[in-house]
């Protein structure tokens, strides 16, 4: 414990201090491994497009990937597709995510949502320098590899109600394309014309999401529920390499497939707990699963315009910290997030990444849900003074606007059963 404490002073000095900031990286990294050992996965590397693991960046990076759940953005696509049915707002969002050396992944989003159905798709791309050196040192080749996702989105929000929020369920329809340039031969130092098509792959996958919402042990004022659960099947499908070779077609490794399930809970306004956990299923060898990964994240609101997050996240035996910033301008919102990753490499073991959201409305659903609240009230005032016809009618103009109002049918129910059961006492009293 001494030693743990010792090493976790080191590390917070280590970052603020300029002298260890860029000498101590060695001696972090090395503590760290040593702590998180018995954590080492032997399956580690065995699947192929790596891209599909790395997050596009912004505020789902800055809570530790512990997304499944919260899923409350344009950033649900690679956690939980259910999630398009209940975002409150249309988007469209971009996103870059400068990533271990010299790699990027750029990335562009839209969602749209009506009433309980959601549509949205994405287009990411992640590629990194290629340059092919001969024995001498000499640069032959160069060019870019590159691994490009492209997905398509639907789900539905089932039993919305008053009270409970309904069962979101969605799924994504996925590719991927492995681009790899051509290569020279070793012995001739010539071009080889599709040598890097036989190394490309193409990758058909899906997701499947289930994301419920609700209240508990909830002791403020808001709309939205407090309580998130979601579960989640990622990247579920096949690759296939080997186009333009003499053997034909054949099957990849096996895609990063992942089962996960989360939680998020909101136990005060301005602040937000999620945490994920995350079973890799390696789909062509079982027993090449790798080991499963844990994520936990805090999201604080400073204000109606800035939030602040962070999150930690466990694969493997090297852990990913992460810290990031929200704020909003009028209809944009801009997120930035830094990330302490030890999980993919040593030097940098640090990298950023920038999203930029654009609110394109939620098609007048916050004003035809103020619209049905203040029919319900009218509803009510009729109701204590007596005028049922009239109360009646404004419920009814109030579940007209908003059919998930339950307040307003048990009301019109109520009334009905009310002058049934006086009509029944008139007719008894008259047989008398």
């Amino acid at each position: 414990m001494k030693k743990q404490r010792a090493f976790l002073v080191l590390f917070l000095f280590s970052l603020f201090s300029p002298e260890l900031f860029s000498l101590e990286y060695i001696d972090v990294y090395t503590k760290l491994s040593d702590t998180f050992a018995g954590f080492v996965d032997k399956n580690a590397g065995t699947t192929t497009f790596p891209s599909l693991n790395i997050p596009s960046g912004g505020r789902e990076e800055s809570l530790g990937s512990a997304f499944t759940a919260l899923a409350d953005d344009i950033g649900f696509f690679d956690y939980n597709p259910a999630a398009s049915s209940v975002l409150k707002n249309t988007e469209v969002a971009f996103f870059h995510n400068s990533w271990i050396a010299d790699s990027n992944l750029e990335t562009v989003a839209g969602t749209f949502r009506k009433d309980n159905l959601g549509l949205g798709a994405k287009l990411k791309c992640f590629y990194v320098p290629f340059t092919e050196y001969n024995d001498f040192g000499e640069r032959m080749t160069s060019g870019y590899y590159s691994e490009t996702t492209g997905i398509l989105n639907a789900s539905y929000n089932f039993f919305n109600g008053y009270y409970f929020k309904g069962l979101a369920v969605g799924a994504n329809l996925k590719f991927s394309w492995r681009s790899i340039p051509d290569f020279t031969s070793r012995d001739t130092g010539e071009l080889i014309k599709n040598s890097g098509l036989s190394q490309s792959g193409l990758a058909l996958m899906g997701d499947l999401g289930i994301l419920l919402r609700f209240n508990a042990a909830k002791f403020f004022d808001d709309r939205e529920p407090n309580l998130r659960i979601g579960l989640s099947l990622l990247n579920a499908g096949v690759a296939l390499t080997g186009f333009g070779t003499s053997q034909g077609i054949r099957l990849d490794d096996g895609l990063p497939t992942e089962l996960a399930a989360g939680i998020s809970y909101r136990f005060a306004k301005p602040v937000a707990i999620c945490a994920d956990f995350r079973q890799p299923i390696n789909l062509t060898d079982f027993s090449k699963s790798q080991m499963w990964s844990a994520g936990i994240g805090f999201d604080v609101k400073v204000t109606d315009f800035i939030e602040l997050m962070a999150g930690f996240r466990l694969k493997g035996a090297n852990p990913r910290i992460s810290l990031g910033t929200e704020f909003k301008i009028k209809k944009f919102t801009v997120d930035l997030n830094y990330t302490l990753d030890l999980t993919s490499s040593l030097n940098p073991v640090n990298h950023f990444s920038v999203a930029a959201r654009v609110n394109l409305g939620d098609q007048g659903r916050y004003l035809r849900e103020l619209e049905a609240e203040g029919y319900y009230e009218d509803g009510l005032k009729y109701y204590a003074g007596g005028r049922m016809k009239e109360a009646v009618e404004c419920w009814e103009k109030c579940l007209k606007l908003n059919p998930s109002f339950t307040p307003a049918r048990n009301s019109i129910k109520l009334v009905k059963n009310s002058q049934k059961l006086f009509d029944r006492v008139i007719d008894i009293q008259s047989l008398e």
